[in-house]
């Protein structure tokens, strides 16, 4: 029997800050499954109407799924947060894009009927659990995936630049400078404080501090510092940690509900569910899917680049967003891009990064009332692109 579809709503977004992977990170004592449980008590105690007995699963988007990021996180994190053991949950994996595809997952459930109100998130610990940690690829891998550059996304960047040479480094280190930029004016602007969730955190050396600040973005980046810096994936290369996304620690979450269970409790949810499309291209030049992704949800929502009032993408590389802006005839510096500064600035933290750019539109779409749909769309490893709309309802 044929059902219509619900519209499902975001009524909250969190994160915590982002920190840098390694030992000199915000994060680096910290577990995986200690960042999710914060953002889980927040989304409640900033949602006083929502009790756990509403919360009909935790879905969570998870890349590496071992060690303290295995173990079902999606179930085991609200048991912790304490909102007792009748939620269920589960962890899936679309690599970057592992916390999007959650919260995808998690608005067809509820547009399907199969729930009303449900948590959908991302988390990545970097630092204790590095890319391709302890994966064992297929012998044939390399054969179907186009060669040995698809397993190393620094190469894959590369990659774009031989085969589309119009985007050079210098373009690439501008697009970077100009995200450090716009990352740092929002940042003293205050922008992240309603999303950010507070941590407290012990660092390597022992000493305790309130972990509520994006540790990645460097503020006052210039052309001359990108220039000098060093092409790690290809001898004289293009792509250097300055115009690429970092490694990184963090974790962010969404409140999904039914628009009509939202309204029925006097929610003033932020923003509708309008479409959402994923696609494939050639591993080696991952970067550039979410160019189909992109073309595939407009078709889906009957809609163009042109009506996207802000668009949320997320750079793993300044030369994937630079051919993103070419193939939609965006100029570069786009204003509707990224206005808060995007993933070279904040960091990278894999699964949790598309739940980050989800808070980001939150945060847009109320500072702009004007605006009435928004795209969130990413890149990721093994040649994918995700991509989502999303209406404003704070018009």
């Amino acid at each position: 029997m044929a059902k219509e579809l619900r519209d499902v709503v975001v009524v909250d977004a969190v994160r915590t800050a982002f920190g840098k992977s390694g030992e000199k990170g915000i994060f680096w004592k910290t577990r995986a499954d200690d960042l999710v449980v914060p953002l889980l008590k927040a989304l409640m105690a900033r949602n006083p109407g929502v009790t756990p007995s509403m919360i009909e699963d935790s879905i969570w988007g998870i890349t590496n799924q071992m060690k303290e990021q295995g173990g079902t996180l999606g179930r085991v994190a609200t048991m912790l947060a304490d909102l007792g053991q009748e939620i269920p949950g589960c962890s899936i994996d679309r690599m970057c894009a592992g916390g999007l595809t959650a919260i995808g997952f998690g608005l067809t459930y509820i547009a399907a009927g199969m729930a009303d109100c449900l948590i959908a998130g991302g988390v990545e610990h970097m630092g204790h659990l590095p890319m391709g940690f302890m994966r064992d690829p297929h012998p044939r891998s390399l054969e179907v995936m186009g060669g040995p550059t698809s397993l190393n996304m620094g190469q894959t960047a590369e990659n774009i630049h031989e085969r589309f040479p119009e985007f050079t480094k210098e373009m690439a280190d501008r697009y970077a400078v100009d995200c450090q930029r716009k990352a740092d004016e929002a940042i003293k602007a205050g922008k992240m404080k309603d999303m950010i969730i507070p941590i407290d955190v012990e660092l390597e050396d022992g000493t305790k501090m309130v972990a509520d600040m994006d540790q990645p973005p460097r503020a006052g980046a210039t052309m001359e510092g990108m220039a000098s810096l060093k092409t790690p994936f290809k001898e004289n290369g293009n792509v250097t940690a300055g115009n690429a996304s970092g490694l990184n620690d963090g974790a962010a979450a969404t409140l999904l509900m039914s628009e009509e269970k939202a309204k029925a409790m006097g929610l003033k949810p932020k923003m509708r569910w309008v479409a959402t499309a994923v696609a494939a291209v050639d591993p080696t030049i991952m970067g550039t899917a979410p160019v189909p992704a992109t073309v595939k949800v407009l078709e889906k929502a009957g809609l163009t680049i042109e009506d996207m009032d802000i668009i949320e993408m997320n750079e793993a590389f300044a030369v994937q967003a630079l051919y993103f802006l070419d193939r939609f005839k965006m100029k570069w510096d786009d204003p509707r891009v990224n206005k808060w500064g995007g993933a070279i600035a904040y960091g990278h933290p894999l699964a949790s990064s598309g739940p980050r750019l989800v808070a980001f539109l939150a945060g847009l779409f109320k500072e702009n009332p004007g605006a009435k749909y928004g795209l969130a769309t990413m890149c990721v490893g093994r040649g994918q692109g995700y991509s989502v709309i999303f209406e404003n309802l704070l018009r």
